[in-house]
């Protein structure tokens, strides 16, 4: 099947039926204007210009700040794709209207300066006067928006934030609210491979390593030839000096070993935590005439989706959309068990047109009347729409039984054993690859092997279909014999011919268990926490404790027949690291009684 629009009555007129009707009116000059900008402290910043030719009037400006090379220099006589991270953007959006300003953000590519910090708040300073250049060109019309897939959509985050008044849409594309629990920390446990993964394709970049470069499939074309000068460096040597100062720049997994607990501050800098390179963080500042457009995928990593959700409940009193589809990190792949292709199929720059269309240029679009919702449901293999989030408020739980069961009803009180493994692993097809720079394209296709040598608990047979579709929930009652442990639940649909599919899971460290309101700048519907040092506390080895663990978004429809399973590991090993380092837990799960561990999913029939 397919993630496409077409025919899909999710919408009013669907993304691809917008955009066959958008006339194309202007063309893609062959190169950009480039020059340096001058920061406040003398910093220089490349900036590419992309102007639709033929426009004679001024046009809105959408931004792209990126650490991932504004536009690479190629081989003479090559083909190769100059800029394949804000091509799809420039190539698309430029002809149809709009100025597209790239931008080679502090200590990357061929800007100067020394990155201190992964979104260092530097680089919103600089945005807000880079917003002040473009705005003050005699080819805008004082209108900016901002866009850009992971860091580059975090980063029109903290350009809207600056409360720039030019800025009036902007859309974030898998893009974190939450650095510390979206993308490094989710559930408090360390990612342990993904600053390393990172670091090293920064130093690849920042030092311009074409050697290290082409280990990554995104850049392995061999006429990439490094960071493209601007205009003014005929000779390059203004690039050069620019790359001996990225020499400096921080570390990645130096750097994120310094966040252990979310908003505790640097030793040597009281006044920078994970805030400080968080969205939320600054999200009071992003103006409620600012519309936004939140996307992510139901496979985005450690909690990309979480991270769309919440900057939709936060922003709820802007004009705001959320689009959740079929994807990993970037829509690189649709991740369906039953896709037709491997890449996805839906107009996702289409969506993202109409968006800028009706917020920048004031087109009539119709995107007034569409629901501010929309998203895909798989194993159905349609999109859906909603009034809000979550679509689906009924919520029923499932108690762990005696035999390996799920139950509607609790039974009489005992419990169950899991043993960590500290051996196992979820494999090297998941959620988690493809945010490390792996070129991950087929996702839990060894999940039955891996899942059955897990403690799990099964339902009986659904007599009906039915979609879950929102946060899930283990709601646990559990002792360990440590004083703190790794909790990981998974959710599987276990077909009436014994296939078993991963559905969703969730992460805690036992010691981040305490539950706190959602503060105003991070709305959730799931339990919130706060990870920060001072609520985090020991277990007392044997004592019961309840736990609960929401499970990363998804919709999914589970088919008649097929029983739903709950599954519980005491570590990832390919992905995490050991909680606590060398003791493996015995986790000891209560059900039953007055303490009745049970799934709560939110579910509804389908037909």
């Amino acid at each position: 099947m397919s993630d496409s629009d077409h025919g899909s009555a999710a919408w009013l007129v669907t993304p691809s039926d917008y955009a066959a009707a958008r006339p194309v009116e202007f063309a893609l000059p062959a190169v950009p204007e480039s020059r340096y900008l001058t920061m406040r402290d003398g910093c220089r910043i490349a900036v590419d210009v992309w102007r639709p030719e033929g426009a004679t009037g001024p046009v809105p400006a959408i931004l792209i700040l990126t650490p991932y090379y504004r536009r690479f220099a190629v081989a003479a006589g090559s083909d190769a794709d100059a800029i394949p991270n804000a091509g799809k953007f420039v190539r698309y959006l430029v002809p149809r209207g709009y100025a597209v300003v790239v931008v080679d953000v502090r200590g990357t590519g061929a800007s100067f300066g020394t990155r201190d910090s992964f979104r260092s708040p530097k680089e919103r300073e600089d945005s807000r006067e880079i917003t002040d250049w473009v705005v003050a060109q005699p080819w805008s019309d004082g209108q900016v928006g901002a866009t850009g897939i992971s860091y580059p959509g975090a980063a029109s985050d903290f350009l809207a934030s600056t409360g720039h008044p030019a800025v009036k849409a902007i859309a974030p594309l898998f893009a974190v609210w939450d650095t510390y629990a979206d993308n490094y920390y989710p559930g408090g446990i360390l990612l342990k491979q993904l600053a390393k993964s990172y670091d090293d394709l920064m130093v690849a970049m920042d030092h311009d390593r074409r050697d290290l470069l082409r280990n990554y499939v995104y850049y392995a074309n061999p006429d990439l030839a490094g960071p493209h000068p601007v205009d003014e460096d005929a000779d390059g040597a203004l690039l050069a000096a620019a790359l001996q100062e990225h020499q400096g720049n921080f570390r990645q997994p130096d750097f994120m070993g310094e966040f252990r607990f979310r908003e505790d501050p640097l030793p040597y800098d009281p006044s920078f935590s994970s805030a400080s390179f968080s969205p939320y963080s600054v999200s009071e500042g992003i103006g409620q005439d600012v519309a936004v457009l939140a996307t992510s995928g139901w496979m985005d990593g450690a909690g990309y989706a979480n991270g769309a959700i919440a900057r939709f409940l936060t922003l709820r009193d802007n004009k705001v959309h959320l689009l959740l589809g079929p994807w990993d990190h970037g829509a690189r792949c649709n991740i369906s068990p039953w896709r037709r292709e491997q890449t996805s199929e839906f107009a996702l720059l289409g969506e993202l047109l109409r968006f800028f269309d009706h917020y920048l240029l004031r087109r009539p679009t119709g995107l007034e009347a569409e629901q501010p919702v929309h998203y895909f449901s798989l194993h159905e293999e349609a999109w859906r729409e909603a009034a809000s989030w979550p679509p689906v408020e009924d919520v029923q739980r499932l108690y762990l039984g005696a035999a390996a069961t799920l139950a509607p009803v609790a039974g009489p009180a005992d419990e169950d054993c899991v043993r960590a493994d500290f051996a196992w692993g979820s494999g090297a097809g998941t959620r988690y690859e493809r945010i490390a720079g792996i070129n991950s394209t087929t996702y839990y296709a060894d999940w039955q092997g891996r899942e059955a040598q897990l403690v799990g608990w099964s339902s009986a047979p659904l007599e009906q279909a039915m979609e879950l579709t929102g946060h899930g929930l283990a709601d646990l009652w559990l002792s360990a014999d440590t004083p703190d442990a790794a909790v990981f639940v998974y959710v599987s649909e276990v077909e009436a011919d014994g296939t078993v599919r991963y559905v969703t899971e969730g992460l805690l460290r036992a010691l981040h268990r305490k539950e706190s309101p959602a503060p105003a700048n991070y709305r959730t519907t799931w339990p919130f926490r706060s990870f920060r040092r001072e609520d985090a506390a020991p277990l007392v080895p044997g004592q019961v404790e309840r736990i609960r663990i929401p499970l990363l978004p998804t919709s999914w429809v589970f088919r008649a027949g097929s029983r739903i399973r709950l599954s519980v590991a005491g570590m990832d090993a390919d992905h995490c690291v050991q909680v606590p380092h060398g003791r493996p837990p015995v986790l000891s799960l209560s059900r039953g009684g007055e303490q009745a561990s049970a799934l709560e999913l939110p579910l509804r029939a389908r037909r």
